[in-house]
């Protein structure tokens, strides 16, 4: 499969740490975010990677170039950032078949090869890794309800009432049939052109789309302190939180 990544943000929300670089060049372990995503992606055979790009996106071209550990990048802009649905535009020249999908600014320890071979299995019209978030967080992402077959029936994109505490994670695969969904988007309250909208309007369509829940984890890095989170999972470094914990259980033996 070709592998779209989302990297046009400004990610204000982590400032100072993007004041000089795209959100997507923020290091964790060492890393940036973006070669953590290429390294996952490439492990998955992935037979190219189309990055979208937009605030800073000389920063990322001239540190990547025209491939990653042998598979070839591809570059779409993005000029103005106005959400998701209208980024994945950018790349629908190039995609061929089915593709995967990822968020820039994750960071994924889990069964992403799960969602792939339930698309080749299935032939949905797309799959997502899910997982359940404490219902006081849901309303930060987009909401999915599931039928009994694991069906997704809705996504709904940061809703004030969440119909349910089962939420996208920002790796997704699909076919050729998001693109014409992608097109017929219309701005959300927020001003932007959602995925999530995208994605109903397939369900609406009569097309499958399967939920994969979650076998590991994942951090989205759009704060400072998720960017430490992230880093002290990956070099197995304990929290603040993990140490008052033990230091509490070993008083109680």
């Amino acid at each position: 499969m070709q592998a779209v990544v989302l990297a046009a943000g400004k990610g204000t929300r982590l400032r100072p740490l993007t004041d000089e670089k795209p959100k997507g060049m923020v290091e964790v372990a060492g890393k940036p975010l973006l070669t953590h995503c290429f390294e996952q992606l490439v492990e998955l055979d992935a037979s190219e990677l189309l990055v979208v790009v937009g605030y800073k996106k000389e920063v990322i071209i001239e540190h990547y170039g025209d491939a990653f550990e042998g598979v070839p990048i591809t570059y779409a802009h993005q000029r103005e950032q106005t959400g998701l649905a209208h980024a994945l535009l950018t790349v629908e020249e190039h995609i061929k078949d089915d593709f995967m999908l990822m968020l820039g600014d994750n960071i994924f320890q889990a069964n992403l090869q799960d969602v792939i071979n339930r698309q080749a299995e299935e032939r949905a019209d797309a799959a997502f890794l899910v997982e359940e978030v404490p219902w006081e967080e849901a309303s930060r992402y987009g909401v999915c309800d599931t039928n009994k077959y694991g069906e997704i029936t809705e996504v709904v994109e940061k809703p004030d009432e969440p119909p349910s505490n089962l939420v996208m994670t920002g790796f997704y695969t699909f076919t050729p049939a998001i693109f014409h969904a992608c097109h017929l988007v219309q701005p959300s309250d927020r001003g932007e052109y959602e995925i999530s909208d995208a994605i109903d309007l397939l369900l609406d369509s009569g097309r499958t789309i399967d939920a994969i829940r979650m076998d590991g984890w994942r951090i989205d890095v759009g704060y400072p302190e998720d960017r430490d989170e992230a880093e002290r999972r990956l070099t197995g470094e304990k929290s603040v939180e993990d140490d008052s914990e033990t230091a509490a259980t070993e008083a109680t033996e």
